[in-house]
């Protein structure tokens, strides 16, 4: 499993992030937890790891780089 953001449960904080299900480097799964606008670049990373595709986890962690960058 790879977050993107911070997931820890805080009682002053609502938690933003993006959890992404890995195996072999590819994307199996996604799901977004306030954060918007991000449904299809998730669609698209889980459609990629469905076709084989895989990415370098670090990065995919990594809020810098742009989720939309992590297919070209």
């Amino acid at each position: 499993m790879v977050f993107r953001g911070d997931p820890t449960i805080r009682p002053d904080s609502n938690p933003e992030f993006i959890a992404f299900w890995v195996k072999g480097g590819r994307v199996l799964a996604g799901m977004n937890v306030n954060i918007w606008d991000v449904v299809k670049p998730i669609q698209n990373l889980v459609r990629a790891g469905a076709a084989g595709k895989t990415l370098n986890l670090a990065r995919l962690a990594d809020p810098s780089v742009p989720l939309e960058d992590r297919l070209s």
